[in-house]
C-alpha cells in the first residue's frame, strides 16, 4: 500500500505553479527558436532546452492532478505563431538560453528550500541538475564561439586587507574620491548589464511584432528603461577605470510579424522585471558603496512602476492568471448571506 503524502503547504503550491507558468511560456518560445536555428552547434543547446520544458510540464500535469488541484493555463500553441517568420538570430537564442538558466538556477534553488515534500524536493533537485548542465554545455559552445561575454579582469590581489575605516562604506561626495570598486560590486555591475542588454533586445523584438499601439510604447518603455540601466552601470566600470563587458552579436531581423501572442510577450517582459528587481536586491546586499546601493534601490523602484503597468495591461485585457490564493472568508460569508 502506497505511503499517503502529506498535503502541499502553500510555498510548495506556489513552487509547482511558477514553474509551469514558467515551462509553458518556454516550451512556446523554444518551440519557435527551433524552427529557425541554423548553427549545427547550437541547435543542440536549443533542442536539449526545449525537451526539458516539455518534459517538465508533464510532469507537473501529473502533480497537479494527483493533488487535485486546478491546473494552470499558462500558455499553449495558440500563444505561439509557428508561421512567423525568423525574428532571432542564433547568437540571440544562445545569448537567451544563457540568461533564462540564469534564473531557473536561482529559482529553483529557491523551491527546493522551500519545499518540505520529498516528492517535492526530488523534482525539483532533478530540475536544478538539468538546468545546471544546460547552463554548462551552453557556456561551453558559446566560449567555443567567442560569444561569452566574460566578466571583466582585473590585477590579482597579493595581500589580504581588513576595512580599516567607515569611508569604505561612502559613495558619491563632493569633497573626497570614491574608492575603488571591489570584486563583488563589480560582478554585480556585470551581470546587471548583460541581463538589461538581452531585455531591451527582447522589448524590442516585441514592439517590432506586437500590433498593439498601447503594448508597442510599453515594450518601447522597457527598451529604454534597460539601455539607461546598461548606461548607468557601465558609467560606474569606465569611471573606476574598468572595461566593461561588450555583447556580442544578438541582433533581431526586421520581421514584423508577431510569433507571440500579446499575451506572453507582456508576461515574459513582466517576468524579467521581476527578476530584474530580485537581481538588483542582491547586488545591493552584495556592494558596500553606499552610492551603489542607492542606485539599485532607486532603479529597482524605476522597474516596479514600468512593471505595475505592464500587470495593468494585463488585467485590462484579462491575461493575467491568478495565482492560487486562501478564500477570502468575508466575501464566502457576504455570498452566504445573499444567497440565504
Amino acid at each position: 500500500m502506497a505511503e499517503k503524502l502529506p498535503k502541499l503547504t502553500s510555498a510548495e503550491i506556489a513552487s509547482i505553479w511558477t514553474a509551469y507558468m514558467n515551462d509553458s511560456m518556454s516550451k512556446c518560445i523554444l518551440s519557435y527558436f527551433l524552427k529557425d536555428i541554423e548553427d549545427e552547434e547550437i541547435r543542440p543547446i536549443v533542442q536539449y532546452a526545449y525537451d526539458i520544458s516539455s518534459a517538465h510540464i508533464e510532469k507537473l500535469t501529473h502533480l497537479f492532478q494527483g493533488e487535485q488541484l486546478p491546473l494552470p493555463i499558462g500558455f499553449t500553441d495558440e500563444d505561439v505563431n509557428m508561421d512567423a517568420p525568423r525574428l532571432y538570430t542564433d547568437s540571440f537564442m544562445l545569448a537567451y538560453i544563457g540568461q533564462i538558466t540564469r534564473a531557473g538556477l536561482l529559482a529553483y534553488s529557491g523551491f527546493i528550500a522551500m519545499s518540505a515534500r520529498k516528492d517535492i524536493r526530488t523534482y525539483f533537485i532533478e530540475a536544478l541538475k538539468e538546468v545546471s548542465h544546460l547552463y554548462d554545455t551552453g557556456a561551453d559552445v558559446s566560449l567555443s564561439k567567442g560569444l561569452f561575454v566574460r566578466a571583466p579582469y582585473i590585477a590579482y590581489p597579493t595581500t589580504i586587507d581588513f576595512i580599516d575605516s567607515k569611508k569604505y562604506l561612502s559613495g558619491f561626495s563632493l569633497f573626497s574620491k570614491q574608492r575603488p570598486l571591489n570584486t563583488m560590486e563589480i560582478a554585480y555591475l556585470y551581470m546587471n548589464i548583460q541581463t538589461n542588454v538581452i531585455g531591451a533586445k527582447l522589448a524590442l523584438s516585441f514592439a517590432q511584432t506586437s500590433q498593439s499601439e498601447e503594448i508597442q510604447k510599453w515594450m518601447f518603455r522597457g527598451k529604454d528603461i534597460s539601455q539607461k540601466h546598461v548606461d548607468l552601470f557601465t558609467k560606474t566600470l569606465i569611471d573606476n577605470n574598468i572595461n566593461s563587458p561588450v555583447s556580442s552579436d544578438v541582433s533581431i531581423t526586421d520581421s514584423t510579424v508577431p510569433p507571440f501572442s500579446d499575451k506572453l510577450m507582456l508576461f515574459h517582459m513582466d517576468l524579467l522585471s521581476t527578476l530584474g528587481t530580485g537581481n538588483y536586491a542582491t547586488a545591493a546586499a552584495a556592494s558596500q558603496r553606499s552610492d551603489l546601493i542607492l542606485n539599485y534601490e532607486r532603479l529597482s523602484i524605476e522597474i516596479a512602476q514600468y512593471a505595475k503597468s505592464g500587470a495593468d495591461i494585463m488585467i485590462q485585457n484579462e491575461w493575467l492568471e491568478q495565482p492560487p490564493g486562501t478564500l477570502d472568508k468575508k466575501k464566502l460569508v457576504k455570498d452566504k448571506n445573499r444567497n440565504s
